[in-house]
């Protein structure tokens, strides 16, 4: 009994201590995800005169703004407005100072289409993108809490259909009038209760042409047949690693796979900026060797590589062909997975870009030329000099997907059918990445993907598709993960739009708390008014 006296109040020390740390932040609008999108957000909100906090789960802010995807895709230029605007003219700015060419002069560098004008700039270098991103947030004094996860386990405290606080893995309580998911998985969209699909509906769902399995892309093949078998020659030895023997589904069907991620790699071959490849720990030659099989194949002219140039000497390389980046198949798993789960299909992806990269540079079965010009690339020294000069952040190309109150389709897109309440404007075309690879009889490489398609022109995308039905959540918007089918998701899908759509959800939230009401009672005619005087556009 005299010892339980003793230890009593060191206990009661400990647990006064573990209250304490469970610290709670109330707020007008609690943002999560530090996404471009989430930093437009937390802006707009803090700019319209509420209390705000923008929680990212890492300790970068900008996703892939940020990280590696400078070479940005935008449709047409004329559609962008408001505060994604302002980001990207302070990207044009940044330019304009000589001292900010280090490694290349401004008028040597060389840019596609209108993605550099008078006005804005598309193509910039991760570091600047962050370095704006992080001004904006300071300007607007906006609080930015790093390395906070969201609790999977019961992580969203609700009363009915409105949420009234957060949890997260640390037992830190975010409290808030209006929540906004602004991250790439819609983990906040999920744990609070919104129905949500994962990968593509058939065709019929919808009345859509590009949905579900892709089976009639043309075959690309090399001057010679490309052997898939483990032991060439012996179809006993099974295929080899990336390849089905045939296509699985049938044209138009339904499925949960996802388009496949990759990173986007800032590559330079200045020498004074260059870190070689090196083999990263864990190296497996059998993830490569469809591609050595490629090169076998006679396809030996050009490095697989989509290097788009950045400034100073810099490339956001992307995918080139069917055979480069992008880790076909091996991202189905990802967006209704556990943090241990993602984590183990990211490290799996840095592998194998890392792999991929030292292979093209120095494997003996390389060819000679392709491995030469592969060795004068490497990773740009300047660039992510806390992670190793390698992108913080995996391009999921496309999470969860809200089933909202209403789901944009291709025939909104391609303006069958008229949005009657836009609240920002997309204007790429579709474009989703392969799902699978198979090869056929003869060694030629099919892709389950559809054909990049037009849409005619930007398009409005509904209020309704960042809203969930009121019965599920009615004090929840979501800017990432929004309400839309697959082949319509592979158009909106664009950084400049994620970053619109969250000028028109931080728009609304301020509206819905001034109103006192839900955010699916917003009046339209006030949000548009407000988002058209906040330089957004609306009409395409």
């Amino acid at each position: 009994m005299k010892r339980l006296l003793i230890l009593f109040p060191i206990l009661l020390q400990l647990v006064v201590a573990s209250i304490c740390s469970a610290e709670q932040t109330s707020t007008d609008v609690c943002v999560y995800g530090g996404t471009a999108s989430g930093v437009v957000t937390a802006v707009q909100v803090a700019r319209m005169g509420k209390s705000v906090v923008l929680i990212e789960p890492g300790q970068t802010i900008g996703g892939m703004t940020s990280g590696g995807l400078g070479n940005t895709d935008i449709g047409k230029q004329a559609s962008i407005g408001g505060v994604t605007r302002e980001f990207y003219q302070s990207i044009r700015d940044w330019y304009q100072d000589p001292a900010h060419w280090k490694f290349q002069d401004k008028d040597e560098y060389q840019w596609k289409g209108d993605r550099v004008t008078e006005d804005a700039w598309f193509v910039f270098e991760p570091h600047v993108a962050e370095l704006k991103l992080n001004e904006m947030l300071e300007e607007a004094r906006v609080p930015v809490v790093y390395g906070e996860r969201l609790d999977l386990n019961d992580g969203v405290k609700k009363e009915g259909a409105n949420i009234v606080s957060i949890r997260m893995e640390s037992g830190r309580e975010f409290a808030a009038k209006v929540f906004i998911d602004c991250s790439y998985e819609g983990d906040l969209m999920a744990e609070a209760g919104v129905s949500y699909t994962i990968g593509r509906e058939p065709n019929s769902q919808y009345g859509e042409s590009i949905n579900g399995v892709q089976a009639t892309e043309p075959p690309r093949r090399g001057p010679k047949p490309l052997d898939p078998y483990v032991i060439p020659g012996d179809p006993s030895s099974g295929i080899i690693k990336g390849l089905q023997p045939d296509v699985v589904g049938k044209n138009g069907d339904g499925d949960k796979r996802v388009q496949a991620y990759n990173y986007r790699l800032c590559l330079t071959s200045v020498p004074e900026n260059r870190v070689p490849f090196e083999k990263p720990e864990g190296y497996d030659e059998s993830e490569y060797e469809l591609l050595l099989r490629w090169f076998q194949a006679g396809n030996t002219r050009n490095v697989p590589l989509g290097s788009n140039p950045i400034p100073n000497n810099k490339t956001d390389t992307n995918k080139a062909g069917w055979i480069s980046t992008d880790y076909i198949g091996m991202c189905d798993d990802y967006p209704d997975a556990d943090y241990e789960k993602r984590k183990e299909i990211t490290d799996a992806h840095i592998r194998y870009h890392k792999g991929f990269l030292w292979t093209l540079a120095n494997h003996p079965r390389v060819p000679e030329n392709v491995r030469r010009r592969a060795a004068k690339l490497g990773f740009a020294k300047d660039e992510f000099v806390d992670n190793g000069h390698f992108p913080h952040q995996l391009y999921v190309r496309e999470g969860r997907r809200m089933l909202g109150r209403m789901v944009m389709t291709e025939h909104e897109l391609r303006k069958k059918r008229k949005v009657e309440d836009p609240v920002a404007l997309g204007s790429y075309g579709m474009d989703s990445h392969p799902t699978q690879l198979w090869v056929d009889a003869d060694g030629a490489l099919h892709a389950d993907t559809p054909k990049w398609t037009g849409v005619g022109g930007p398009y409005g995308i509904s209020y309704l598709a960042i809203t969930p039905k009121a019965e599920e959540c009615s004090n929840l918007l979501v800017t990432t993960c929004i309400s839309a089918s697959h082949s319509a998701y592979g158009s909106i899908r664009m950084e400049p739009v994620y970053m619109m759509l969250g000028q028109a959800s931080a728009t609304a939230a301020v509206l819905a708390i001034n109103g006192d009401s839900s955010v699916q009672d917003v009046p339209y005619e006030k949000l548009s008014q407000q988002l058209l005087k906040d330089g957004q556009i609306l009409v395409p």
